[in-house]
């Protein structure tokens, strides 16, 4: 631990503190909070008590559309030669795929039972410009059965031969799809609908765009123009750019059908939404928009926040620290807690870790200004440290306090704010729950310091479920 840190924690009396209980990947941080923290969390909701027979159900009734069985007669042609093509998306995002409560498994089984051969299913995972899905993780989120008895593709936005062309969108996006889905003659799309930080929600058209969509469309997609639209951000879909772009695209490739989820905020099933691309998803909308938002009438000083399951790696992460910003003062603290433990990548790509350590040496007007310079060469996943530069440009780099095991001291450097490893006793070792423990406490004594010496006593605030929970701040507030 460096020494000056050393010596401004000591000087904090925890007597009185109380526990929290912070998430961490799949484990729980026991964390002791000034006893006036305020803790931010979304509404409670029922979670489905069955969920097979809701499943069942969504499929019997889907929002503006025919079901499944009506559609497949009506595309003229015997079912047993039509091709299916179902979008699903990869390990960064906790979609029930598998088992008995699981929605792939209803969904094939509903296919096949009206003619469609098993070998004329392809399912897709829809990566975007994440990194391909290994095997371990295709098990892991879709179950061994699916497996070893479907044709299981990772999409691939780099590879022309892959992809086929579906002409401009009204900005003048000239898209490329996955051409495995496009030429299906049944194109189904699935996932989860969650607060997204720039598009509004997942789920629905997200799936195609940036789902299956070529790297030229992402990078647009993922540009300034869109990122810098104050409308892009979480549960806005009016005005909305990224949600309007992807809409066009999803819609000009075709969905036949959807099948979305919600879930409450300790990840269980709250609803089903199947049918029409646009109105089960703003269904969906409705829904999750409903009991995330966290209304506030103050910011506070002090936030902690933690990457929740999406934060798999530095990159991730994001979400947690853009989706903390409206509940933290300007020139305030975050404190995330990162269980960054993507075995491949906890930082994200080669060329993000470049990008992100750009973003710390030019700041982020600098950075931004070198984006929107026409001489830019627009470059894979520049956008995540565009996001992480709003974060930056609030509270500066002193009030990032970042807390994650995964990522060496060497390779921290690379990235901006306070390196939670700097927070730990002696030397680092192998990453344990009680060192993580220890890292994020030590953040929040030092957060808690930072304002005692200036003779103020800070108010606090925990977002309990991290990047899902959507604070809102009252513009009548402070």
């Amino acid at each position: 631990m460096r020494s000056d840190i050393q010596k401004k924690i000591r000087k904090i009396d925890m007597k009185s503190w109380r526990n929290i209980s912070v998430e961490f990947g799949r484990d729980v941080l026991e964390i002791l909070v000034p006893p006036d923290c305020v803790e931010l969390s979304m509404k409670d909701v029922t979670i489905l008590p069955n969920p097979p027979k809701a499943i069942e159900e969504a499929f019997l009734n889907p929002i503006g559309s025919p079901t499944l069985e009506e559609i497949i007669p009506k595309k003229g042609k015997p079912a047993e030669e039509m091709t299916v093509a179902i979008a699903v998306s990869d390990i960064t995002r906790p979609v029930p795929y598998k088992g008995e409560n699981g929605i792939l498994p209803p969904l094939l089984r509903r296919l096949e039972s009206s003619g469609i051969k098993k070998e004329k299913i392809k399912i897709i995972v829809a990566t975007g410009m994440h990194r391909a899905s290994t095997d371990e993780e295709k098990v892991e989120m879709y179950g061994k059965e699916v497996v070893e008895q479907y044709t299981l593709l990772n999409h691939d936005c780099e590879n022309n031969d892959l992809l086929e062309s579906i002409g401009k969108t009204k900005r003048g996006t000239h898209v490329y799809v996955n051409r495995d889905f496009y030429f299906s003659d049944i194109k189904i799309a699935t996932g989860l609908v969650e607060s997204h930080f720039f598009t509004g929600i997942s789920g629905g058209r997200k799936a195609i765009c940036p789902g299956l969509v070529d790297v030229k469309t992402i990078q647009k997609f993922h540009g300034p123009y869109y990122l810098e639209d104050p409308r892009a951000t979480n549960l806005v879909l009016e005005g909305n750019p990224c949600h309007e772009e992807a809409l066009e695209v999803a819609q000009t490739v075709g969905v036949d059908f959807i099948v979305n989820v919600n879930l409450d905020k300790d990840l269980h099933l709250v609803r089903i939404f199947a049918g029409d691309m646009m109105e089960a998803n703003l269904k969906a909308f409705e829904m999750i928009k409903g009991y995330a938002e966290i209304p506030l009438e103050k910011a506070f000083d002090i936030v902690l926040t933690h990457g929740g399951y999406v934060g798999r790696d530095h990159y991730q992460t994001a979400k947690a620290g853009v989706g903390a910003l409206p509940a933290v003062k300007e020139g305030g603290t975050i404190i995330i807690a990162a269980n960054n433990r993507d075995p491949i990548q906890p930082i994200g790509s080669t060329e993000y870790k470049t990008l992100i350590h750009l973003l710390k040496i030019q700041g982020p007007d600098r950075y931004l200004g070198l984006l929107q310079s026409p001489n830019w060469q627009f470059t894979k996943d520049q956008w995540e440290p565009e996001v992480w530069g709003k974060v930056i440009r609030k509270v500066g780099e002193e009030g990032l306090i970042y807390c994650t095991m995964e990522i060496s001291r060497e390779d921290h450097c690379l990235l901006p704010g306070v390196c939670g490893l700097d927070l730990l006793k002696g030397k680092r070792k192998t990453p344990t729950l009680e060192k993580a423990r220890e890292m994020v406490q030590n953040g929040v004594l030092l957060a808690v310091n930072r304002y005692r010496e200036k003779g103020i006593e800070p108010s606090m605030a925990f977002i309990r479920e991290g990047p899902y929970a959507v604070p809102i701040l009252n513009k009548l507030g402070d």
